[in-house]
């Protein structure tokens, strides 16, 4: 198992949320200080550097005009990476190609960071959450299309080396396509995509990529990783599926004791409990088939949106996307939901959220790497093939969970589900 430490960008001070009615796309950015956020900026990359130091992985994503996460070009912060780092590889998750005027674009950027790292970029495409659409100007009908043939563009691009080709698709035209520099590896980047659907997940098989999920618990995450092994098989691509070839986001902090643990994972929670959005922003018309929006107006919502009403440790360490407590307690969390979902070979940790100091983080990213990081490489090798389950019930046994009150210190596709409510990365 692979392991990547991944934070948002957050900033976190802000006003009283009943100030404001969203965080994403309309909160005056006179509420953002601009010497905080150059400090921000710099305890970011330090604590990626600290990560890379501990022996993990690098990822990053991009959003805009919100405070959850203040990365709207992470290509240029990708780039401080390849030159600030010498051997985590560096995952971006990713780049919102149907949100983007030119495809052609994203492939030079890329293949630029894979030369300015020397090989060591991981490139993710994503879909894009429905918030992203007012800040880019986009169209919600016809994402996906759009998605997947800006893909197919930067692959041509990466991948022709015989002079000037040209594109002319629905959506994108380029008459000369000749791109320098070529990318480092070959044929190119490893690529992963991001979905939370199983629909979305079966494109994802079809064409070999990393599929990537993000906060989807227990019983979806199972149900995702099944349509991405159909198909893989149905596109001919064999019957075991390797192991790397499957992700998984979770919210995680390791402290050395259960108190130490629960502080620092309510502090994390602020990831979602302040994300306040404005509905008009949250389902675009076109952005998710019909099927959806009947199931909203007939009352149904996101699993996220009801949890986020009544956050706790307790329950989102029961629904699978927040593994918190000791060294043995995340260990043992970590490998339940794997045994459930068949396993993955690659845990993006996201270590840092909201008022999660420096040191606090720090100290969370060493817990993990140094005590938790070795059991799961020895446990569950590369070499592993995927679907392979335990008999576990999805709910961690009761010696995992420490019943607490919330601490004082805790600071105020063809996706056919209602919308998330947080700025995880969707992709096909």
């Amino acid at each position: 198992m692979q392991a990547w430490h991944f934070t948002e960008t957050a900033y976190p001070y802000l006003p009283p949320p009943d100030s404001y009615p969203s965080i994403r796309v309309t909160l005056p950015n006179k509420h953002y200080d601009p010497h905080k956020g150059a400090a921000l900026y710099d305890r970011f990359l330090m604590e990626w550097q600290i990560a890379e130091e501990e022996g993990l992985n690098l990822m990053l994503n991009e959003h805009h005009q919100t405070a959850t996460c203040v990365d709207p070009a992470a290509p240029l912060m990708l780039a401080a990476l390849a030159r600030l780092t010498s051997k985590a590889r560096l995952l971006i998750l990713g780049n919102p190609a149907a949100n983007r005027r030119q495809p052609v674009r994203i492939a030079e950027e890329m293949a630029m960071i894979d030369i300015l790292s020397k090989g060591r970029l991981e490139v993710g495409f994503v879909r894009g959450v429905p918030y992203e659409i007012s800040p880019a100007n986009s169209n919600p009908v016809r994402m996906n299309e759009r998605f997947w043939e800006a893909i197919n563009l930067v692959v041509k691009a990466w991948t022709n080396h015989d002079g000037p080709v040209s594109h002319e698709g629905r959506f994108f035209h380029h008459r000369n396509i000749n791109i320098w520099p070529r990318v480092y590896q070959t044929p190119h980047p490893p690529m992963w995509i991001s979905t939370t659907s199983a629909s979305g997940a079966r494109q994802v098989g079809e064409k070999g990529y990393v599929q990537a999920t993000f906060l989807t618990g227990f019983g979806e995450t199972r149900k995702i990783y099944e349509a991405y092994r159909a198909g893989w098989r149905a596109a001919g691509r064999g019957q075991d599926v390797p192991i790397d070839r499957l992700a998984y986001c979770a919210i995680v902090y390791v402290g050395k004791t259960e108190e130490e643990a629960y502080r620092g994972a309510e502090k994390l929670l602020w990831y979602v409990t302040a994300n306040k959005v404005a509905p008009q922003f949250v389902n675009p018309p076109g952005y998710v088939p019909v099927a959806a929006n009947v199931a909203m107006l007939r009352g149904a919502t996101h699993p996220l949106s009801e949890f986020a009403k009544s956050a706790s440790v307790e329950a989102a360490i029961k629904a699978g996307f927040l593994m918190a407590g000791t060294p043995e307690q995340v260990y043992q969390q970590i490998k339940r939901h794997y045994q459930y979902v068949g396993g993955y070979g690659h845990l993006l940790i996201m270590g840092q959220a909201g008022f999660l100091d420096h040191d606090d983080t720090v100290e969370g990213i060493r817990n993990f790497a140094r005590e938790v990081y070795p059991r799961l490489q020895a446990e569950f090798p590369d070499t592993t093939i995927s679907g392979q389950f335990g008999d576990v019930p999805p709910e961690p046994p009761k010696d995992f969970l420490i019943e607490r009150p919330a601490s004082s210190e805790a600071p105020a596709t063809l996706d056919e589900r209602p919308m998330t409510p947080l700025g995880v990365a969707r992709g096909a």
